[in-house]
């Protein structure tokens, strides 16, 4: 009868723990059960951008260094090719007269040297302005004596001498012919300042109303999220949205 008791009472006390650990276990699933539906989420958001307006002062600067660049820029260039070839032929006409110009002058400067005497080392361009004025040295130095100029006297190394008057003024005629080519330079040269200038507001006034007809602008969003959910794998989730 004790052997039955004893037992008995090992069994119980053997008993006893395991049902007070399964009791905690079940208390313990289920209080974490609930717990599965609990996320733990964070986000980035990237801030959006938005894009498709130019910029004024770029369309400026273009069209400054290049008429009709800036029209192009504002994507109008039905009326910048006009301003391109303008200048174009304005920089043809600059190279033209310019180059005239130079030939003239080599030519008056070797006219005076075979047919006047002239040397022309170390002569400036009023040099070669005077000499076509006066038959010789000696009647332009009569001349500045009679007018009390005497600083403006000649020496030796400035000799001249046309053998006629026909000679010298065939040298008036191409010293004027060049200095005319040269002077013309300056009135191409602000016609190419004036068709920058309009070009310039062409092309600002352009890429302003290129902007106002895109007053809604196309622009994007970026966002990236990340979830973490108990008892399951972390998700990462992006999301990338466009208007126009």
């Amino acid at each position: 009868m004790k052997k039955i008791l004893s037992l008995v009472i090992l069994i119980q006390i053997y008993c006893f723990p395991q049902t007070i650990r399964t009791a905690n276990q079940l208390i313990l699933e289920n209080s974490i059960k609930p717990a599965n539906n609990i996320k733990q989420a964070s986000s980035i958001s990237f801030v959006s951008s938005t894009y498709g307006k130019k910029n004024v002062g770029l369309a400026i600067l273009l069209s400054a260094i290049l008429p009709g660049m800036g029209e192009l820029y504002a994507g109008s260039y039905s009326s910048g090719k006009y301003f391109t070839a303008a200048e174009g032929a304005l920089w043809g006409v600059y190279i033209g007269m310019n180059t005239y110009g130079n030939w003239q002058r080599d030519r008056y400067i070797s006219y005076a040297t075979a047919t006047g005497g002239v040397n022309p080392q170390g002569k400036n361009s009023n040099y070669f302005s005077i000499i076509g004025d006066y038959s010789n040295i000696d009647q332009y130095n009569t001349t500045q004596i009679l007018s009390g100029n005497f600083k403006q006297i000649y020496g030796s190394q400035y000799y001249w001498n046309w053998q006629s008057d026909a000679q010298r003024v065939a040298y008036r005629n191409m010293w004027y012919a060049s200095e005319q080519a040269h002077n013309n330079l300056s009135f191409v040269i602000g016609a190419m300042v004036i068709n920058r200038i309009i070009s310039v507001i062409n092309a600002a006034r352009l890429v302003i109303q290129y902007n106002k007809e895109r007053s809604t602008d196309t622009s994007w969003n970026m966002s990236a999220g990340v979830t973490n959910t108990l008892g399951l794998d972390t998700s990462l989730n992006l999301n990338f949205q466009t208007s126009f």
